[in-house]
């Protein structure tokens, strides 16, 4: 419960209050006031007076409400966090996530935010901004990306866009961190505005898929679309023991990504007991650089172990694929050495690397091991 203007008020109460029509590029009218939100693969028909799956959109009156003015939570985090690796590396993404998510995954490390109104543990009081004062919140703490996060950005849309047309008039580079659950309207309707995509690739088993509430063709689906449409895109898989960490899956996912282009990084991290998937290991670093030695096998040029800082070897760090120089070395999210040129090339081949490069190359700030204790997410007042 919370006190707005002397009332004693509800979440989902606040939750409502906080939105505004849906795009009409997002949502389609049916009859008898019934709508189809087209943000997610789910493409809910939704009767009046109810919600989508993701608990946050919902029919008024044969309208489309969805999120709008408002963050569950704002944090200035090292983009290496998002994963982006080949993304303004080095820098700081203020990064914002509101609440609801259409998947439901027992091991969400963001539960308390992407559950909301599905779990009465889950949820906080939303906070209430403009997008330009979240724009002047990045500025202020000197982020050079603006990341939608924490909770599944497609189904808030509409919110983030607006956040990221002042975003890039302001310089900034913009992304999405998803679940990759997505449609051709969505994809159409953020591409303008949004430069970086990182997809979480949680499976390539469809019954695991639909023990976390979605479809792996969607996803699959999602992550050539995404290529195809030029974000710059990232690829995670949370290699979870039991759950999709045999080889044979293992190279399932590398060879798929493969296909696209063996330009897309792939990163491979540890899970960590949390939410309602408490039975698994945690991941060793073992199996992290054996997920990773099965993608660059398969032929992917990028492929890194995460969460396991100083126990992966090489698997942290960017190598030229065409020579084997060394590019970009990191601890964690610290960046230890950069040696990319200003056009993002190889100095020593001269190897285009793909990714959004910082100019100059002698604006990426580096340190050192011990660095790694100071790039921690820092809470945002904005």
């Amino acid at each position: 419960m919370s006190i707005l203007s002397g009332q004693r008020i509800t979440l989902q109460e606040a939750l409502d209050a906080a939105t505004v029509e849906g795009s009409p590029q997002l949502y389609q009218k049916l009859a008898n006031n019934k709508i189809r939100c087209l943000a997610c693969g789910h493409r809910c028909v939704i009767f009046p007076g109810k919600r989508g799956i993701c608990q946050v959109r919902f029919n008024a009156d044969g309208l489309l409400r969805v999120p709008f003015g408002y963050a569950a939570g704002v944090q200035s985090d090292p983009v290496e966090k998002k994963p982006f690796f080949h993304a303004m590396p080095g820098s700081n993404a203020l990064t914002f996530g509101m609440l609801g998510c259409d998947f439901h995954c027992g091991y969400c490390q963001n539960w308390v935010t992407s559950q909301a109104l599905r779990d009465d543990a889950a949820g906080v009081m939303p906070s209430y901004f403009s997008p330009q004062a979240l724009v002047e919140a990045a500025q202020r703490t000197h982020a050079r990306l603006v990341v939608s996060s924490y909770n599944e950005p497609l189904i808030t849309s509409e919110w983030s866009t607006a956040i990221f047309r002042q975003a890039k008039a302001a310089g900034l580079v913009t992304g999405f961190v998803s679940n990759g659950n997505a449609t051709p309207e969505a994809l159409d309707f953020i591409k303008p505005h949004t430069d970086c995509y990182k997809v979480d690739l949680k499976t390539f088993q469809q019954k695991n898929y639909r023990e976390l509430g979605g479809q792996l063709k969607h996803v699959l689906w999602t992550i050539e679309a995404l290529h195809a449409r030029g974000f710059w895109l990232e690829v995670l898989t949370l290699v979870i023991p039991g759950f999709n960490d045999s080889n044979d899956e293992l190279w399932d996912i590398a060879r798929f990504l493969v296909g696209l282009s063996p330009d897309i990084p792939w990163h491979v991290t540890a899970f960590h007991k949390d939410y309602k998937m408490t039975e698994p290991d945690n991941t060793t670093a073992r199996t992290l650089i054996r997920a990773a030695e099965i993608g660059l096998e398969a032929g992917l040029h990028y492929v890194y172990a995460g969460n396991r800082p100083g126990e992966v070897g090489p698997y942290e760090n960017t190598v030229c694929p065409g020579c084997g120089k060394l590019l970009i070395e990191r601890y964690g999210y610290v960046v230890l050495s950069y040696q990319l040129t200003d056009a993002g090339t190889c100095p020593a081949c001269h190897l285009r690397i793909p990714g959004l490069w910082p100019n100059p190359a002698q604006s990426v700030p580096t340190g050192t091991r011990a660095d790694i204790f100071q790039r921690r997410p820092i809470r945002v007042r904005v």
